[in-house]
């Protein structure tokens, strides 16, 4: 590949990256009410981020995305823990799963490591969500261990919903994107 060839991309790369973060950083706005909590689609779109990019770039697209949400919508303080918990949700992803999404057939044990990775990078959305609620409830708050464990309590069902909407909707998505950017010869440039 020519000095040229590799440029353009690495442009191409950029652009998408970029074009990922922007849709991360509007599906934030997009919550749809159901069962006592707000269902949203950035898990999902940060897990779909690993399974695009793979874990580093696909961390910088989720994390700046949710980043730059947070700065916009006034919780400017809290920006770079979302930057590195949203992040985090498509590094999961990525380490696990991206080398059987970049493979020319999917196997079915391609198909399970794209699920497992998918799963893990939700979850792991909801531990760091949780060990957040609590550090800030005991150091920054000061609330005692039992209302500190009754808040991450109250905070878990909805968390673990948004979760199960990310690792099932990402796969999906992936599925429904590979092909598409593949047939444009996009998807090995990303």
């Amino acid at each position: 590949m020519t000095t040229t060839a590799r440029g353009r991309d690495n442009t191409v790369r950029i652009c998408f990256l970029g074009l990922m973060a922007a849709i991360v950083f509007v599906v934030n706005y997009l919550r749809i009410p159901f069962m006592g909590t707000q269902l949203h689609m950035t898990n999902a779109l940060c897990v779909l981020c690993g399974l695009l990019f793979g874990p580093s770039a696909g961390f910088l697209a989720a994390g700046l995305g949710s980043g730059l949400y947070d700065i916009v919508a006034g919780w400017g303080a809290e920006c770079i823990i979302t930057f590195i918990n949203k992040g985090v949700i498509a590094l999961v992803a990525g380490l696990i799963a991206w080398g059987a999404c970049r493979k020319d057939t999917l196997t079915r044990a391609d198909y399970v490591r794209i699920t497992v990775g998918s799963v893990l990078g939700a979850l792991s959305y909801v531990a760091l969500y949780m060990l957040k609620t609590f550090v800030f409830g005991q150091l920054l708050d000061g609330l005692t261990l039992d209302a500190v464990t009754l808040s991450m309590l109250s905070k878990l069902p909805g968390s673990l919903i948004n979760a199960v909407f990310a690792f099932i909707a990402a796969p999906i998505l992936f599925s429904a994107l590979r092909p598409a950017l593949r047939l444009a010869g996009l998807f090995e440039k990303l």
